[in-house]
């Protein structure tokens, strides 16, 4: 890979995206940008050219955590800096591995050296290198959630933090954060989209001329990358300035009275959680004004502000999908354009701020027709496409139609019935899986249950038991005063216990005997369920579906339940019941991805009435591929989709073979679960009373 970095100025197009990355170069205050967007659109080479932008700073010699010369940290662990020499180097891009471990974002504390000599021997981590920079997380939605926490907890505060047994570093932890995530590849928490300040929705344009022009330029860049830069140096340089000239620009720029009301407003009426999206919006509208050259702020930034900052803020569930009625927003931003107390001039607005008649500033009648289009800031880029013109508006009818014409015995998908909470399944015994929500596990979280021998590196000291190991020894080893004389063999570290993710693999009967469709309903609706408790539940998540001939992996095992939950909705139904064949691909599914997370414990959630057709023997071949899974001793669920007056209790056999528990629809709710158990208590206290009265 060439140390030439692509062209900023060179990226055709995602006009919305380079918005984004400059405002919070012109303002880090915004807190950051997540791209979220298909694989293969320039999102990392896009975040990377940035840094090349910003303008360098200056540091103070000899310190690891980019202290500035003219304002130092007074809490920098290198310090106290006082009348030092400086240099200038370039803002730092820093990138996030995948795999990356807390220490190595905060830094590490040798405690061994820290109890045994009594000094703290800090190594900085990520965050310190970042300071002053660029701090870029791809796939942020594959990071665990601690580490995201940590984070976006590092960069709200600017500090961070480290706590090792009464031993606390801190040192500033300022920097861009920027980052990045195929959504079908697994969605963050509502909580954690609300802590970055801008998000931007990209996709590969459809256009052919400008695919074109994408792939002459990356061609050209990986033949001659000095070259190919150098063609674009002029405009780069350009840029910088422009970045440099906003920022200096930016304490100038007045927030209006008028503005800053429209901003609480179209938050108010998008109904957004909390007051961080005010805030956020406030500070990219005045950035916007700067990026313009204006010491303003006008309806325009506003709008644009709002459409970077509100969409993944209103999302209530993981099924929501993004997005801001641009209709809602112009109806807002109008009805709040005049000042709160305007001078009375003949007829103005009625006493509840609207104008009925259509008397606004353009004339324009109550549904905001002729409002400007938003401004992309007078960035300079080539080629740059008009996004958003596309399919967007066309509304979804229901119930869904089938796209093509349906084959011999096949029903129409129908839709799901409504969420709701269900029971809690766990696998059974103790893991050693990433930390989630559902099943026992010793993790890094949780609470301590015993102490053990370091494994590697000292990171979790259990001092209680060290002290133990170590205290026999003492008078052996020569121990003068109060200080402990410890060896390596004393040190003993935490072991805790919390709760694991789970990869839960559903295998979902759609053939003829689930077609009824208020059957196939209530199915689909208990089946979103338990998509959403995996999502709660941090789980990775897998879907098989078998009818005619054959079983389908209609969803490989990702963290995505977006978009397990659209392949549900257009699930059709009909034709003969190929159990066996679902169980042997589930049985394939697993083998595989033993091999590829082995300390992820699958959890089998098997959707039938428990029929199998296509063949003579095609129940016998059923259960002997049930007996598989009981083998393996892989935890499972039946959920028992069988209704009428007549049960045969195939479901129940089924759940039996393979040594899992069988569980019908009306038995998945929780509160179903809980009314019964409140009415067996009650059946208790009320036979007890009875009983005492009688004695």
């Amino acid at each position: 890979m060439s140390d030439v970095r692509y062209p900023f100025t060179a990226i055709v197009g995602m006009a919305d995206l380079r918005l984004g990355l400059l405002l919070n170069a012109v303002s880090p205050a915004v807190g950051g940008v997540l791209v979220r967007g298909e694989k293969g659109t320039a999102k990392s080479t896009m975040v990377r050219a940035l840094a090349g932008l910003l303008p360098s700073i200056a540091a103070v010699d000899g310190c690891r955590f980019a202290c500035d010369p003219a304002a130092p940290d007074p809490q920098c662990p290198d310090g106290p800096h006082a009348a030092v020499a400086s240099h200038e180097r370039p803002s730092q891009l820093v990138e996030l591995p995948v795999g990356v471990a807390e220490d190595r974002i905060v830094g590490s504390l040798d405690l061994e050296r820290a109890l045994a000599e009594g000094v703290k021997a800090y190594e900085p981590g990520l965050l310190a290198k970042a300071h002053r920079g660029v701090l870029y997380i791809d796939e942020v939605n594959l990071l665990q959630d601690h580490v995201v926490d940590l984070l976006l907890d590092a960069a709200a505060m600017g500090r961070s933090y480290v706590e090792r047994e009464g031993v606390s570093v801190r040192h500033a932890a300022r920097f861009l954060l920027v980052g990045t995530m195929n959504p079908e590849e697994g969605e963050l928490r509502p909580q954690l989209l609300d802590r970055f300040g801008l998000t931007v929705e990209i996709a590969a344009t459809r256009d052919p001329a400008e695919r074109a022009e994408v792939v002459r330029r990356r061609l050209a860049y990986d033949a001659d990358p000095a070259g190919f830069a150098a063609r674009f140096a002029a405009q780069e340089r350009e840029l910088a300035e422009h970045i440099t000239a906003a920022r200096e620009l930016l304490p100038k720029v007045e927030l209006t009275d008028v503005a800053l009301r429209q901003i609480t407003a179209v938050c108010a009426a998008f109904e957004v959680d909390g007051l961080r999206a005010d805030i956020v919006m406030a500070r990219t509208a005045v950035a916007l004004a700067a990026w313009a050259g204006r010491v303003e702020v006008l309806e325009e930034d506003v709008r644009k502000a709002a459409q970077l900052a509100l969409p993944h803020r209103r999302r209530r569930n993981p099924f929501d999908a993004p997005g801001l009625d641009e209709e809602q927003l112009d109806r807002t931003l109008e009805e709040h354009s005049q000042p709160e107390d305007p001078e009375p001039e003949g007829d103005g607005p009625g006493p509840d701020g609207s104008d009925p008649d259509g008397g606004g500033p353009e004339g324009g009648g109550p549904d905001g027709g002729g409002a400007p289009e938003p401004s992309d800031g007078g960035i300079p880029e080539a080629s740059a496409p008009e996004s958003g013109a596309s399919d967007a508006e066309a509304p979804t009818p229901q119930p869904v139609p089938a796209q093509h014409p349906s084959p011999a015995r096949e029903s129409a998908p129908v839709a799901a019935g409504d969420p709701y909470r269900t029971r809690l399944f766990t696998v059974q015994g103790t893991g050693h899986g990433a930390q989630g929500r559902r099943s026992p596990a010793e993790t890094t979280g949780g609470h301590t249950i015993r102490a053990r021998r370091p494994q590697g590196t000292l990171s979790r000291l259990h001092l209680t038991a060290t002290l133990q190991a170590a205290a026999p020894h003492q008078v052996a080893r020569g121990r003068a005063g109060r200080a402990l004389v410890l060896h390596k063999d004393d040190f003993r570290e935490q072991v805790r216990q919390g709760r694991e993710s789970n990869l839960v693999l559903f295998v979902v009967d759609a053939s003829g005997s689930m077609a009824a469709r208020q059957r196939m309903t209530a199915v689909k609706g208990a089946v979103l369920s338990l998509l959403m408790d995996a999502y709660q539940r941090r789980d990775k998540i897998g879907m098989i579906t078998f009818r005619g001939a054959d079983a389908e992996l209609a969803l490989p095992p990702t963290s995505s339940v977006e978009v397990g939950a659209a392949r549900l909705e257009s699930l059709p139904t009909g034709g003969r019941t190929p159990l066996a064949a679902g169980l042997l691909r589930a049985h394939e599914v697993l083998r595989v991805e033993r091999l590829r997370d082995p300390n992820r414990r699958p959890l089998l959630v098997v959707v039938t009435d428990g029929r199998a057709t296509g063949g003579r023997d095609a129940l016998a071949r059923s259960h002997r591929a049930a007996a598989l899974f009981a083998a393996q001793g892989t935890a499972s669920v039946v959920l028992d989709c069988e209704s009428g007056p007549v049960r045969l209790g195939l479901a129940r056999t089924l759940a039996g073979l393979l040594g899992g528990s069988a569980v019908s629809l009306d038995e998945l709710r929780a509160e179903g679960v809980a009314s019964l158990v409140r009415e067996n208590r009650a059946t208790t206290r009320a036979t007890t009373t009875s009983m005492r009265k009688a004695a």
